[in-house]
């Protein structure tokens, strides 16, 4: 009986969103996303034509607003069952953040709203809809204030999932996924302008060495880029290989390696995405 009423919840929950195709599971021997595709397979990535300016576009503003009547039951998504909260309470998570973009534009979200990418909106597996969180990338320290009103992601090694201009003010579009600190921000509490870095300097490109390296992150900052190599340093003391920076295309680019082929890179990216949950890429020159 338990299986019947959460089978009619899901249905009822997620009918028309398209939220499970935009998160499922990867078919058998599907190959990592290219960059800039959000972490998403298939045909997901970047619209056409997105408006100028996006760094313009105002943070979500929190106001109270009534939980939605069926959005916020318990669900089950591949064999898992998930509790979504029934309240606005204090809830700090950190991990993997990822962003959905032109194939789920124009389509439902959980709560039966049209998704709009472009917005300053979140998917989360059990924060209650519709409420606010900010959303901190831990390399680069940026910050956004985004507003759940869809559900997913429903990855183990990711726990939210932007929307495409979120992901831009983050940072995050060319890497795909970053890790993050999602806080809520309760009714009534004080919202801090976000953190905005200074203008940078382009950095100068450089000759990138030849050979298999995975790239941990890219970022604006030299300063970012460094901090967040003493952090990786630190978790995977197990590293065998050092983690390098360049510059190039205006980014200071996180790579560890070289390794002498893929095979060999694979094992590490492995590890290094169960331990992080940080997905890198497999960059072949």
């Amino acid at each position: 009986m338990r299986v019947i009423v959460l089978s009619i919840a899901l249905a009822g929950l997620l009918s028309g969103c398209g939220v499970l195709a935009k998160r499922d599971a990867p078919e058998p021997g599907a190959k990592p996303p290219a960059r800039g595709t959000g972490g998403y397979y298939k045909d997901d990535g970047p619209g056409a034509s997105p408006p100028p300016n996006l760094e313009t576009i105002p943070d979500a503003a929190p106001r109270p607003e009534p939980l939605h009547r069926f959005a916020n039951r318990p669900y089950q998504v591949f064999g898992k069952d998930y509790v979504p909260l029934t309240s606005v309470a204090p809830f700090r998570q950190q991990g993997a953040a990822s962003w959905y973009g032109k194939r789920y534009h124009g389509s439902k979200t959980s709560n039966g709203e049209t998704y709009d990418m472009y917005a300053m909106s979140a998917a989360h597996p059990v924060l209650p809809i519709p409420s606010y969180v900010r959303v901190t990338h831990l390399g680069n320290g940026r910050s956004v204030v985004v507003r759940v009103n869809d559900r997913g992601p429903f990855h183990a090694d990711r726990v939210i999932d932007l929307s495409y201009t979120a992901a831009y003010k983050l940072g995050i579009l060319e890497v795909g996924s970053a890790l993050v600190e999602v806080e809520a921000i309760l009714p009534g509490q004080a919202v801090a302008a976000p953190s905005v870095p200074p203008p940078q300097v382009p950095p100068p490109a450089i000759a990138e060495p030849k050979g298999v390296f995975l790239q941990l992150g890219a970022f604006s900052a030299l300063e970012s880029a460094e901090n967040f190599r003493g952090r990786v340093q630190r978790d995977l003391a197990w590293l065998a290989q050092p983690i390098q920076v360049f510059a190039a295309a205006g980014l200071y680019k996180l790579q560890l390696g070289p390794y002498r082929s893929q095979d060999e890179a694979q094992p590490v990216a492995e590890r290094i995405q169960s331990e992080l949950s940080l997905r890198p890429l497999v960059i072949v020159r």
